[in-house]
């Protein structure tokens, strides 16, 4: 390998990781752009559910089939397409003149985000072919998640004050720049491949989880007839996936990785995490910002209590895992996050205070650290022989999935409360509260199914 070759394979997994960090943070970086967002595009409730889902739909539903395009057209190929379509979908993003042309912006870069996380492990794998420097390369990216979820609210509130919404977009152009120019060159280069993509039955999941999305939406806004013609489609579209992925030789959804004992509990377990965080994360801004008159910044770092476990505590998780299995921590993250949700329903219907809606932040922070690293674990170990890559791809999707429902169904509540009133907000989390329970208790009669089968993760 030649000096520049050398030089360029150090600095790719910078260029990888940071590529990863600019497409979590766009998850998290729009929460407390909310109400400026509203105000700007004059857009009710169910306008920014969109603008929010608009990029998860997208993300979650393309996530089944991106490992194979990355194997079919070369890893390297896909992540840096896929990196020049999101700054360039972000600087279009922030010229966007209404609220559809953004939304359709957001599922673009939805899209270019799912194109890029696969393909990045695939290059990683290229880099550091040793088990041990691979190991420490996916810690090294892996670390990037949590400092991304950390610092979305934060920077999205300083570039709200400074900017409004649409800096929040323009962060992303020089990222996406600097990330393609780390990554040039030829020791990131993965070969083309063979493997087939399911076209005809990645587009019916895409239809399933859109159709799905606007029907729970439209119910939220009062459009009976309008969520049950989504609704109708959303089942047509289902059933369709469903023959695709049966009849196809290469299925989208891996049928032996779903039926391996425990795997459903803790694909639901990834889902209702999920759920739930970007739910209080779509939530709760409007909360601090109508009734607590929190200025963009100033609500960025109230999110900092539930934001900086991210960043720190999947060490301690790491440690508990490998102590003690992941099921603990597992559970003990949907317990949180139970316990977050149910304080965060009572503040806010005794009229919100910050020291109030302070114990929830803290539970969900520690709940999503303690659950999520452990899950990741659980869904490997639960994979049969052969499966475990497309595993950990059903559970991204899986969790993207839970994300687009959140915002969908706690924002119904927000929808149907007017300004000033907390009593049908507080239903918002509360229903978080009963997911996670539903998921606890699948996951506690799942583990004895999966330990009767020899499984102890």
């Amino acid at each position: 390998m030649s000096s520049a070759t050398s030089r360029r394979a150090v600095l790719a997994l910078p260029g990888i990781s940071l590529g990863y960090f600019m497409i979590l943070l766009d998850t998290t970086v729009l929460s407390v752009a909310e109400p400026d967002l509203a105000r700007s595009l004059d857009t009710p409730v169910a306008g920014l559910q969109w603008a929010v889902t608009g990029y998860t739909v997208a993300f979650g539903a393309l996530l089944l089939s991106a490992g194979a395009v990355a194997d079919r057209y070369g890893a390297h190929r896909v992540f840096r397409a896929g990196i020049a379509v999101f700054g360039l979908g972000s600087l279009l993003s922030a010229l966007a003149p209404d609220l559809w042309t953004l939304v359709a912006l957001r599922a673009l870069l939805g899209v270019a985000a799912a194109a890029c996380v696969p393909a990045s492990m695939a290059m990683i794998a290229r880099l550091h072919p040793e088990p041990a420097a691979r190991a420490r390369a996916v810690a090294v990216w892996a670390a990037t998640s949590g400092a991304a979820l950390a610092a979305g609210p934060i920077a999205g509130g300083l570039l709200v004050g400074l900017a409004g919404w649409r800096a929040i977009f323009l962060i992303n152009v020089p990222l996406a720049v600097l990330t393609l120019a780390l990554t040039a060159g030829p020791a990131v280069r993965c070969p083309r491949g063979d493997r087939g993509v399911a076209w005809a039955a990645q587009l019916a999941m895409c239809a399933v989880l859109g159709l799905a999305t606007d029907a729970i939406i439209a119910l939220g806004s009062g459009a009976a007839a309008h969520a049950g013609c989504s609704a109708a489609g959303a089942t047509a579209a289902g059933a369709l996936f469903a023959a695709l992925n049966r009849r196809g030789p290469a299925p989208v959804i891996p049928r032996e990785a779903v039926r391996a004992p425990g795997m459903r509990a803790a694909l639901l377990a990834g889902a209702a995490v999920n759920f739930t965080m970007t739910g209080v994360l779509f939530v709760l801004p409007l909360v601090f910002q109508r009734d607590l008159r929190l200025t963009p910044l100033d609500t960025g770092l109230a999110f900092l209590p539930m934001t900086l476990p991210f960043a720190v505590n999947p060490l301690l998780t790491g440690r508990v895992v490998a102590r003690r299995g992941a099921r603990l921590p597992v559970t003990a993250g949907l317990v949180l996050l139970v316990a977050g949700g149910l304080v965060y329903g009572a503040a806010i219907a005794a009229g919100p205070s910050y020291p109030a809606l302070l114990a929830g932040l803290l539970c969900t922070g520690f709940g999503v650290s303690f659950a999520l690293p452990a899950l990741v674990t659980m869904v490997v170990a639960a994979a049969p022989e052969g499966a475990a890559g497309a595993a950990g791809g059903l559970l991204n999707a899986v969790r993207q999935a839970g994300a687009t429902f959140g915002v969908a169904i706690m924002g119904i509540f927000v929808t149907a409360g007017p300004a000033g009133t907390g009593d049908r907000t507080a239903w918002a989390p509360l229903t978080a509260a009963a997911v996670c329970a539903a998921a606890a208790g699948v996951l506690l009669h799942g583990g004895r199914t999966a330990d009767s089968h020899g499984l102890k993760s």
